[in-house]
């Protein structure tokens, strides 16, 4: 048995470790290094390392790492590269800063009653990216004990030195001498489901419709019988902010009736969430409620407390992570997340990246792209539903 050096081992080991040492932690860069980089960026943006390098002639061996740039302020990352067959360690700082304008969401021309007490800040949906409290600023002169017509500005200006101005012609109008004209709307016909197929059939489209208790007790087998391959099925919603979730009352008969029929069946929750907390309880509410049931079709988030926006206080980041909350609790748990929004919104709200989008757009031609499931009208008929009903069409997968 041949005998080991120890020694000569032990030596080795401790030159190799010399070596490693010296190789990986080299004092400091070189003067013949180049590494330029963006001194400022924009909060929220979603950076890597590279992205953040405009210019070097060293290999970055971290540049994948994502950058911190969901708070305002000086940041630092430290960056390893090579340079020369050595490794080398530096820290570059840079700037996450503010610059967007907070936006205002709105029509140009506003009707209200004379001696109405309405806040005129709220004529407008506006929010910000960053700020949950943009101040809002009425400029010009008007008199709502008066009627006339007035014109003005809506500043919305953020904390961080923002600021967007939406002009508006205020009409103040006496209702006792001009008299309701809302009756005179006349009501588009109601679209039958059997026209919608011919009207919207594509080889990679299938048809069907979204139900709640609105729609009372729904024959499945006459809606299967009408075409229909899916139904989605609203199973609960909140009344208010911070209230509890109330089950929606046919949904245990619709979800069993439907996948008796060979429906296919996904659901969605009507939404109040006002952050992530309560959309991840929202979320697990759902699943508890499922009790294990099989679905076909995705889960849907469902936030469209548009008339009360002003009151939420949350940034357009705020609004997507409590989507993103939503969607990734239900996928954790084994099924699809879907974001459910109007065309209007999902362009100017829903604006992160969600894999899977239903779409409210109610007209003949869409220009939205990459939905999977549209809802393309509100006033469907179908046999085995006595009123109307929402229509939609499912990209084949």
């Amino acid at each position: 048995m041949k005998r080991k050096n120890w020694g000569l081992l032990i030596g080795s080991a401790i030159l190799s470790l010399l070596v490693l040492i010296c190789f990986v932690y080299s004092p400091r860069l070189p003067k013949a290094v180049r590494l330029n980089y963006k001194q400022v960026v924009d909060v929220y943006d979603t950076l890597t390392l590279n992205d953040l390098i405009t210019d070097a002639n060293a290999t970055i061996l971290n540049g994948q790492e994502k950058l911190s740039t969901n708070t305002l302020g000086a940041k630092k990352q430290t960056v390893k590269l090579k340079y020369q067959h050595k490794i080398y360690q530096t820290t570059l700082t840079y700037e996450v800063v503010d610059q967007i304008k907070p936006q205002i969401f709105g029509g140009s021309v506003k009707k209200i009653a004379l001696n109405d007490d309405l806040n005129l800040c709220d004529l407008v949906i506006y929010a910000d990216n960053y700020d949950r409290y943009p101040e809002c600023q009425i400029k010009g002169d008007y008199d709502l004990t008066q009627v006339g017509n007035y014109d003005i500005s809506i500043v919305i200006a953020d904390h961080y030195g923002n600021k967007n101005n939406h002009h508006l012609n205020l009409k103040v109008y006496d209702p006792k001498q001009e008299p309701d004209s809302s009756n005179d709307i006349k009501m588009p016909e109601p679209l039958l489901f059997r026209e919608a197929i011919k009207k919207y059939q594509q080889d990679n489209y299938e048809f069907g419709i979204d139900v709640s208790k609105w729609q009372e007790k729904v024959d499945f087998n006459k809606v299967r019988e009408e075409g229909a391959t899916f139904v989605m099925l609203r199973i609960g919603h909140k009344t208010q902010i911070g209230s509890e979730i109330t089950l929606d009352p046919y949904f245990q008969e619709n979800l069993k009736n439907a996948q008796a029929a060979g429906l296919k069946v996904g659901v969605y929750l009507y939404s109040k969430a006002s952050n992530i907390k309560e959309a991840k309880t929202e979320a697990k509410w759902v699943i508890k409620t499922l009790n294990k049931a099989k679905l076909d079709l995705p889960i849907a988030f469902d936030w469209e407390n548009w008339s009360s926006w002003n009151s939420y206080h949350l940034t357009f980041h705020d609004l997507n992570e409590i989507a993103k909350t939503f969607i990734k609790t239900v996928e954790d748990a084994g099924y699809t997340g879907i974001i459910y929004g109007s065309k209007f919104y999902l362009e100017n709200f829903f604006t992160e990246q969600y894999d899977h989008i239903w779409l409210a757009h109610y007209t003949d031609k869409t220009s939205y792209e990459n939905f999977a499931i549209w809802q393309f009208s509100n006033i469907g008929k179908i046999d085995g539903i006595k009123g109307n009903v929402d229509l939609d069409l499912k990209v084949k997968e």
